[in-house]
């Protein structure tokens, strides 16, 4: 009973042994070929990225392909930061006066007359005594239209004028009614004058312009600062219907960007953490957030751990971008005039050693999408995988019966 017993477990044995050679032999050629593309993966190859690139059915955004090169390190890295200087400004800017009122404002306005007073009592004022007396009006409300309305002066325009022209205004209207009557005006509530500063501030609100005609940092420094990094706080800017935005970080190391505020002007500061993500053959597919001002593609790269050995095609390291026309056309790639911003696949192979010192000098941007490809062999490894967990079971139950 036992031979036998033996002898039906050696004949199973013999029967998948035979049966896996059938099928890798048989099986394995067609699999390879029509199979390998089935199986699933965490991304093209080098060559399906670039396939996909000149078909208009797969490439429906229209991306190019720039190898990384130290001309194209260059062009990178000598781009203009965005323009907060370009932001439409008054042509009043350039004599800009802050000290000038208008709907809203409220006026302290003092009245200085020699003898008598039209505002005192006449028994309070001695025409002999030589002494000016001083007749106060607080918070005077400046109306909608822009107009005051003052005892004896009567109803006045002062919309868009300084304190100084509101007093000679005011004199004008005493003149004949008071003797050589002084008047000195302050604009005790200037909203006119005054911007909105909001979102990532310490102190957010109203906040009235100077004489001193404040600028962009000195407006964020007056409210407490933001609260967080500059490098991870975005300024946005609306004026005039226009829209400036940029890094609170580039704003201070750029002088030119460090634009003088204007009544009216809306300042949002917003706490954007930039990241990068990373997808493919990579050790540690993730997003990624820069943990300081400037990060490099080959800080990036190790921050994930590199390319992974065992399924990673270092020849095929792309950063995906949307980069700014201008450069786009100086790269050489079409253009559509209607978007400011035209993706772009940058590409660096890692085989070569002078790879890592061009990726030590590629800046990583805010967005940036790394993708490490798989390597080709990596599919027929993944078939052959599969083909052995089919075959595994029968081959162990065949050696359980010996």
């Amino acid at each position: 009973m036992r031979s036998r017993v033996w002898g039906n477990a050696l004949f199973t044995q013999k029967v998948l042994s035979r049966w896996k050679k059938t099928v890798v032999a048989g099986f394995l050629p067609m699999v390879l070929l029509a199979g390998c593309d089935t199986l699933p993966d965490s991304g093209p190859t080098e060559s399906g990225v670039k396939s996909a690139q000149s078909n208009p059915r797969k490439n429906t955004i229209g991306y190019g392909i720039v190898q990384v090169s130290p001309d194209l390190i260059t062009l990178l890295n000598s781009q203009a930061p965005p323009l907060f200087s370009n932001i439409e400004q008054s042509p009043a800017m350039a004599h800009y006066n802050s000290d000038r009122a208008g709907p809203g404002d409220m006026l302290d306005i003092d009245v200085y007359e020699m003898g008598n007073s039209l505002y005192l009592p006449s028994s309070s004022t001695s025409p002999a005594s030589g002494i000016a007396r001083r007749s106060t009006f607080s918070s005077i409300l400046v109306n909608g239209d822009g107009t005051i309305d003052m005892p004896y002066a009567g109803h006045l325009q002062v919309n868009g004028l300084t304190s100084d022209e509101i007093a000679d205004r005011i004199r004008a209207a005493l003149k004949g009614k008071s003797q050589s009557p002084q008047v000195m005006v302050l604009i005790s509530k200037n909203l006119t004058n005054s911007i909105i500063v909001y979102g990532d501030v310490a102190k957010p609100g109203r906040l009235p312009l100077t004489l001193h005609q404040e600028r962009l940092v000195d407006v964020v420094a007056l409210v407490g600062g933001g609260l967080h990094q500059p490098e991870d706080t975005t300024v946005q800017l609306t004026r005039h219907n226009q829209i400036a935005e940029g890094s609170l970080k580039l704003i201070e190391d750029n002088p030119e960007q460090n634009i003088l505020m204007e009544a009216g002007d809306r300042l949002q500061l917003i706490f954007e953490p930039r990241t990068f993500t990373v997808f493919g053959a990579a050790g540690k597919p993730t997003e990624t957030p820069f943990t300081k001002s400037s990060v490099t593609l080959a800080e990036a790269l190790a921050k994930v751990g590199g390319p992974q050995d065992a399924r990673a095609d270092p020849n095929a390291v792309f950063v995906f971008r949307y980069e700014s026309s201008e450069i786009a056309e100086r790269l050489g790639l079409p253009v559509d005039p209607q978007k400011p911003l035209t993706p772009i696949i940058y590409q660096i192979d890692m085989m070569n050693p002078a790879s890592f010192f061009l990726a030590q000098h590629f800046i990583m941007k805010n967005k940036d999408t790394i993708y490490i490809a798989n390597a080709k062999i990596n599919k027929l490894s993944k078939m052959f995988n599969l083909i052995n967990t089919l075959i595994s079971p029968g081959m162990s139950a065949g050696r359980s019966m010996q």
